[in-house]
């Protein structure tokens, strides 16, 4: 039988699970991979400039295509480069195959050049991870990381290959079934526990539906909005869950939790029944947790039999895939008569509408209203802070209107690579990303790669010149005292006598233009449609739009630290 060397049955390996992108960075330990993987040139390879936000493109890649994404950095650092990238995924339950160059086998233990325990730092931040000691397990590693990442609760998983292993040479089968024992993820319904629910549904006199981030990874949102306009039970979402009904129908309520609007968490204070799906109850939704849904019965579906219980105590707790278990309420959902519990829960959100004060200066709010005209389609990447809050609360989400963020981990520095890896896996939508000053720069590097990829996405910078969020915490509950926040002072905030700041640092126009890309400046309210339509332009390269906001700009309503969800800071 024909035998070849491990490099050559990954690259064979990569082909058979059908990877047509792998983003990459290349190094000592994993260089014949990169040699083989270039001779075959089958594979469309990705050249990122930092290993961190590869694995940030290879998520996006995987959120936006359904696909499983892949990494491939070399040992030592960058190994230890993707720990973020693997911890942001882990949280959001997002499948990728990381594989890591590793030295030889002789060679780990002995603090060899660039040698780290990757599989063990990595232990609790991934679905499994694994080293591979034998040449003749390399074929069903591969084929398991694969199935173990997108079954179940998908997932990233580590796969660490020595060098030594890799250049062997072995059997050329790669294997066409796994059976891993116990491993047997369960997507099936319980009918029985399906029923309890729906009758406890149909009793409840203030019934709501909770839809979590796990329904728009199974990618149920279009049969769960059949389900919810059939039974007329109105819904509420958590920030990762947003966009499982379309923002616009009447039936959405709107967030929940720390950012939550006013009507969405008095609907979940007051509800009898809480009927939610795919989501983990974490403390950015729950608030004060003894106090979560105090009136109300709960029912929990999630593929995850970890995360039932977990947090929140439920009373009926059914284990399965979202898509599976929406499908099969279909079958049975009836109208409710739910009029009533509709129209108190429009009179809270009448009492406190959600909206921004507009101010002297352009408005956050005015730019998100001028996405939500100018795109009819398109895939809208956040970073991470209040612009990702702002566009959480305002941005039009439905089926031709898709929002993917570092929701769990609270990523900074997701928001552009996370562009890239989404027109990548998407080369005929409209790609956005809306970031920080602060956020953006964490892997402004990546402007490069989207240069070279000719990668017309849209990057709309909303720079206060401070850290937002942080100092907005520290405007509320810190005495305005702004350490470490403000991103333009620099060596001067350490000064005392009173010189001015400097200008800005970078100047966001010129950096676009000295990697190739354009960017524009905005200040003015009337400035910005006629920048997004001379980004839409741009079809060869990525646009900076940088906007000019007022650092005293809040994101509202605001739960208190240590709060329930109905001690909401409205306005300050």
């Amino acid at each position: 039988m024909k035998q070849i060397t491990g490099n050559k049955l990954f690259v064979k390996a990569l082909k058979e699970e059908g990877v047509e992108v792998l983003f990459g960075y290349p190094g000592a330990t994993t260089i014949d991979i990169s040699d083989e993987l270039g001779k075959d040139g089958s594979i469309d390879i990705i050249l990122p400039r930092h290993e961190q936000a590869l694995v940030h493109e290879a998520d996006a890649y995987a959120r936006t295509t359904g696909k499983v994404g892949v990494c491939l950095v070399t040992s030592g650092p960058g190994a230890t480069n993707v720990v973020t990238g693997l911890a942001t995924a882990n949280y959001d339950s997002v499948p990728i195959v990381c594989f890591t160059g590793q030295v030889a086998r002789h060679l780990i233990g002995n603090d060899a050049f660039q040698e780290v325990d990757i599989v063990g730092i990595t232990r609790s931040i991934t679905k499994y991870g694994i080293t591979v000691r034998k040449r003749e397990d390399l074929g069903r590693i591969i084929k398991e990381a694969f199935y173990i990442a997108r079954t179940g609760r998908p997932g990233p998983v580590l796969v660490d290959l020595p060098k030594d292993v890799m250049s062997e040479l072995g059997s050329a089968e790669y294997p066409k079934t796994v059976n891993i024992r116990g491993y047997k993820p369960n997507t099936s319904v319980h009918i029985g526990q399906l029923k309890k629910a729906l009758k406890m549904l149909q009793k409840a006199k203030r019934p709501l539906f909770l839809a979590g981030g796990g329904l728009s990874i199974a990618r149920a949102n279009e049969i769960f909005t059949e389900v919810v306009e059939k039974m007329k039970v109105p819904v509420v979402t958590t920030v990762m869950g947003r966009g499982a009904i379309p923002t616009d129908h009447p039936l959405f309520v709107g967030n929940l939790g720390m950012h939550g609007a006013y009507g969405a968490n008095m609907a979940v204070s007051n509800c009898d029944l809480l009927f939610s799906i795919g989501t983990r109850f974490n403390d950015r939704i729950t608030g004060k947790l003894h106090e979560f849904a105090p009136k109300a019965q709960i029912v929990h579906i999630d593929i995850d039999t970890s995360s039932i219980s977990k947090n929140v105590h439920v009373d009926v707790p059914i284990v399965a895939d979202a898509k599976e278990a929406v499908t099969k309420m279909a079958e049975y959902a009836q109208e409710l008569n739910t009029q009533k519990w509709l129209s108190q829960i429009q009179a809270w959100k009448e009492e406190h509408p959600l909206t921004m004060k507009r101010g002297k200066m352009m408005s956050p709010l005015d730019i998100i209203e001028e996405i939500n005209r100018q795109f009819d389609e398109m895939i809208l990447v956040t970073d991470v802070g209040q612009h990702q809050m702002l566009a959480a609360q305002y941005v039009q989400i439905n089926q031709k209107k898709h929002m993917i963020m570092s929701g769990g981990l609270g990523t900074m520095g997701y928001g552009l690579p996370g562009a890239i890896g989404a027109k990548i896996g998407n080369p005929d939508s409209t790609v956005l990303t809306i970031c920080g000053d602060g956020g953006v720069q964490m892997n402004i590097q990546e402007m490069a790669t989207a240069v070279l990829e000719e990668l017309p996405i849209i990057i709309c910078i909303f720079n206060n010149e401070y850290l937002g969020m942080v100092r907005q915490w520290q405007k509320l509950f810190y005495g305005k005292r702004y350490a470490m926040t403000n991103l333009k002072a620099g060596a001067l905030s350490r000064r005392t006598n009173g010189e001015e700041y400097p200008e800005y640092t970078p100047d966001f126009v010129k950096l676009a233009e000295s990697y190739g890309a354009k960017g524009y400046r905005v200040t003015k309210t009337e400035e910005i449609a006629p920048a997004f339509e001379a980004a839409k332009k741009n079809t060869k390269v990525p646009t900076i739009i940088e906007f000019i906001i007022d650092p005293e700009e809040m994101v509202y309503p605001m739960i208190q630290p240590g709060g329930t969800l109905e001690e909401m800071i409205m306005d300050c």
